[in-house]
């Protein structure tokens, strides 16, 4: 990678992670929170207070993506992290749960993630830009891990307003970081693999291998919002903890699982042994929340459970994406990815709000009942999906050519041994390749590009 691209990605990464350090960190505060607020506030408010950001996310990430396309990535941006600061400050003065409801709705509202990784794709390279997205997920795995630790912490120093008001003032300095860090593209165009284009949207909700992993983001993060409308008030009632020592409890967890995660993520991906380790990851996931709802009375199976819940999440988080992109056409990368985390969005608002509603009328353990009738229905469409291909996806830049020659070069380059899958998009100039994980001829490949120039 070159300097700019560097900085580009580390950059961005940092743009995440100021976001998302606010979002995360008030999730295992906030029910706690919440109860001490004046009027009646209900579980069914708590849960929708925990999740209708995720409403308006599910619904505008990918028109503010396209919107980028038109006005630039940079100004959607900025109008994308206003909106979330606005959110953030509204939440820190809200004298009423309905106040903080509306704040966490206008945080939704700056979803800006589609049109930060448009931005990437414009500064850098085809051939580095999947090390620049693994910069980013990293870090939006290690930020999550830090705001579990810290958001306990940081409710006792400055209170769950002050919670707020930081995210505020975290979302001025990402705009900070956008303008004089972040380098200007000398050229936005669309790219395939890391945009929604809406002419493709259609075909990729048709493919059901895909519907399965919607289906499974869905239900994962459905899984965890619903989990901070009732685990925060368990650990102070059953466990008779501080909300200000509740770190105690997420910092070895998040350790242990992320670090247990490893080797079941390398031998997913290094020994081609991607569906038994995803089996498994849901399989952990229906067994963790059924044992939540079975052992909700119980301090040390409360501890346990949650154990086996992150370890599950780590893991899932991981292959996940990887699943997409192995079973997405060549050339529909980025529009898979986009419905599936509109998916992913959908399932925290759902999660929480729903999850609010169940412990409301019927009892904290009909949410983990909740939860683990999605993971059990998601294990169904895991055990009998097809197994994802043991396949690398390579791009390559061959400049813009017309329709019937980017045909063509499609059809040359499908029959290079090695090569499982080919497009060329002639408008981007850009050939996507799925290849096998070694053994293809790369050296063909690059020669039959270099003659379609």
């Amino acid at each position: 990678m070159t300097g700019l691209e560097r900085r580009a990605t580390f950059s961005l990464a940092a743009v995440f992670g100021l976001r998302m350090f606010g979002m995360f960190s008030i999730l295992p505060v906030l029910a706690l929170y919440a109860r001490s607020l004046p009027g009646e506030v209900t579980p069914f408010m708590i849960g929708l207070a925990l999740g209708v950001d995720g409403l308006a996310q599910a619904f505008l990430q990918v028109p503010f993506g396209l919107l980028s396309d038109r006005i630039g990535r940079k100004r959607v941006i900025y109008m994308g992290l206003t909106l979330f600061a606005i959110g953030s400050f509204v939440a820190a003065l809200a004298p009423n749960i309905y106040i903080i409801i509306l704040g966490r709705l206008m945080q939704g509202t700056g979803a800006v993630a589609s049109a930060i990784i448009a931005l990437i794709a414009d500064l850098t390279r085809e051939e580095h830009r999947s090390k620049s997205m693994a910069v980013i997920g990293m870090s939006i795995g290690l930020t999550f891990g830090a705001s579990m630790v810290l958001g306990p912490a940081l409710s006792h120093l400055i209170g769950v307003p002050g919670i707020f008001a930081l995210t505020g003032v975290l979302a001025l300095g990402a705009m900070a970081v956008v303008r004089f860090v972040v380098p200007d593209p000398a050229v936005s165009r669309v790219h395939a693999d890391a945009e929604t284009v809406p002419a493709m949207v259609t075909d990729v909700l048709r493919n059901t291998e895909l519907q399965r992993l919607n289906f499974g983001i869905f239900s994962l993060h459905a899984a965890l919002r619903g989990l901070f409308v009732v685990v925060p008030l368990l650990l102070v009632q059953v466990g008779g903890l501080d909300v200000s020592k509740h770190w105690e409890v997420y910092l070895p967890i998040m350790v242990i699982s992320f670090i247990g995660s490893i080797p079941a993520i390398i031998l997913a991906e290094a020994r081609g042994k991607m569906k038994p380790v995803f089996v498994s990851a849901v399989a952990l996931l229906f067994v963790s929340t059924l044992s939540l709802a079975l052992l909700v009375g119980n301090f040390t199976g409360i501890v346990a459970s949650l154990f086996g819940f992150f370890l599950a999440f780590n893991l899932l988080e991981a292959t996940l994406p990887s699943l997409v992109s192995k079973i997405a056409p060549s050339g529909c990368k980025g529009t898979a990815i986009g419905v599936y985390n509109s998916f992913q969005f959908l399932g925290l608002f759902l999660g929480g709000a729903l999850g609010g509603f169940l412990v409301q009328h019927v009892g904290d353990a009909a949410l983990f009942v909740f939860a683990a009738g999605l993971a059990a229905a998601w294990l169904m469409l895991a055990i009998s999906m097809q197994p994802p291909p043991a396949v690398r996806t390579r791009l390559f830049e061959v400049g813009e050519m017309s329709e019937d020659r980017g045909k063509e070069l499609s059809s040359a380059l499908a029959h290079v041994p090695g090569v499982v899958e080919a497009v060329v998009i002639a408008s981007e100039g850009v050939a996507y390749l799925k290849v096998k994980m070694a053994g293809w001829d790369e050296s063909g490949a690059l020669e039959l590009m270099k003659q379609g120039k």
